[in-house]
């Protein structure tokens, strides 16, 4: 039976100590997965493959040091404490160093591990073959994509006495469908492993393809309502949960880094949580990084901002408590939900006079952190509306404006939430389709 990931960190610890370091916490994570790629709509590859990640934290007076190596054995996973000891000696004490924190009681989290994905791992094809023949059906000419299932396994050790562990599962997909030239994509992340959604990632992408068909046309450059997609609002929503780390907040590259607690940040529909504790959200745990309880917490809500995510050293140096949300070095959000409004997707549309639709997006840049002066491009199916109506697909597009304008500009929110996890979307998102009024839409140079 192999040895147990909190065992294997505690050792880690205890080698730590021996070799002079005052504090010390380990993570080890072990995984195994699959992933079934999709290439003209048919199968392409199956890979299977094991990892095994150790991260390692040491302190001593003063000096922090983190370091991470995947060994190919755990045998040799001992050579990241032979690495520190060379370093540590040459390290400047930390401005931001704090102890690390004393055990707490954490609950553990029902529901991280699903069987249906576990067994579904050992024969993923079906899986895939469902896909593309839901995207077949629809008219699709051709599709790709990719499912990944995970397993995994993460044990953290720490001085203080911590030791805990937890088993979790992952389902991963998305599929971008062509009809043509017009092109429509969607994805999915869970903890678990539902069929039926895996069906609706690749009819929503075939009908964003038929949709999207016919000759896409320029916009001319200007202010424009805006209907997200919630792949769009989840690309988005991590930028800002990003934005919501007391460490990013302290470095000055975060749009709340002039702003306080209880100040008005979004428009007052908009509430965005971050959700570690709805265990079939991919990202869910019952414990961070420092061996504190997690819990589900608005960063913003009803449009004011209430929670900085802080971990033990972000906490000290701005005298508040930890939010459960510790990376040893960033606090991060595990999760993120944004709550539901009361629209549905042609209630919205009908709303515009002049507007566009974005389903998808990617190369989301930020030029001004503090400002929130980001633009990210449109890709797949894209609309021009007008009137309350679609009136042709469009190409070449690009929002190019603040996020605080997006967030304020706010009007509507859609009443069903999807669950986003692709590479444009990590940490995974629950999110709506939103409506934001008087964005800047710009398009490159011809």
């Amino acid at each position: 039976m192999a040895e147990r990931v909190s065992d294997l960190a505690g050792a880690l610890v205890a080698e730590a100590l021996r070799r002079g370091f005052e504090e010390a916490a380990a993570l080890v994570w072990r995984s195994k997965s699959v992933m079934v790629k999709m290439f003209n709509s048919e199968i392409s590859v199956v890979q299977r493959w094991s990892s095994l990640t150790v991260s390692l934290y040491l302190a001593k007076e003063g000096r922090i040091m983190v370091s991470t190596i995947h060994p190919s054995s755990i045998e040799k996973a001992g050579a990241i404490v032979e690495r520190a000891v060379k370093v540590a000696s040459q390290l400047k004490p930390s401005m931001l160093y704090a102890p690390l924190p004393e055990p707490a009681k954490v609950e553990p989290l029902p529901g991280l591990a699903d069987k249906s994905v576990i067994d579904a791992m050992s024969e993923p094809e079906p899986l895939a073959e469902a896909m593309l023949s839901e995207a077949d059906s629809l008219g699709v000419e051709r599709a790709a994509g990719a499912i990944t299932l995970s397993l995994s396994e993460r044990g953290l050790a720490t001085s203080k006495g911590v030791k805990l562990e937890e088993e979790a599962t992952g389902v991963e997909a998305y599929l971008r469908a062509f009809i043509g030239e017009a092109s429509g994509q969607w994805a999915v992340g869970s903890r678990r492993l539902r069929p039926e959604e895996l069906r609706r990632v690749a009819r929503t992408a075939a009908e964003l393809a038929s949709q999207a068909k016919g000759e896409a046309k320029h916009v001319e450059p200007g202010t424009y309502d805006v209907v997200l997609s919630p792949m769009v609002v989840g690309n988005l929503m991590n930028l800002v949960g990003m934005m919501a780390g007391a460490l990013a907040v302290m470095m000055g590259n975060s749009i709340f880094a002039r702003v306080q607690p209880g100040s008005k940040v979004a428009a007052e529909k908009f509430t965005l949580v971050d959700d570690p504790r709805t265990s079939e959200l991919l990202g869910s745990t019952a414990f961070d990084d420092e061996g504190l309880p997690t819990a589900s917490k608005p960063i913003i809500e009803g449009g004011v901002l209430r929670t900085l995510l802080h971990n033990s050293k972000t906490a000290a140096k701005m005298q508040a408590k930890s939010t459960g949300n510790a990376g040893w070095i960033y606090p991060h959000a595990w999760t993120l939900s944004v709550k539901p409004g009361d629209a549905t997707l042609d209630e919205m549309i009908r709303e515009v006079k002049r507007g566009v639709v974005i389903t998808n997006n990617w190369y989301t840049r930020l030029q001004n952190y503090v400002e929130g002066i980001f633009s990210t491009i449109a890709r797949d199916a894209a609309f021009y509306v007008e009137n309350g109506e679609i009136k042709h697909p469009v190409t070449r597009i690009r929002i190019a404006d603040r996020l605080p304008k997006l967030l304020s500009n706010i009007e509507l929110l859609g009443k069903e939430l999807y669950d986003i996890s692709w590479w444009e979307v990590s940490p995974a998102v629950r999110a709506p389709y939103i409506l934001a009024r008087q964005i800047n839409i710009s398009r490159p140079f011809e």
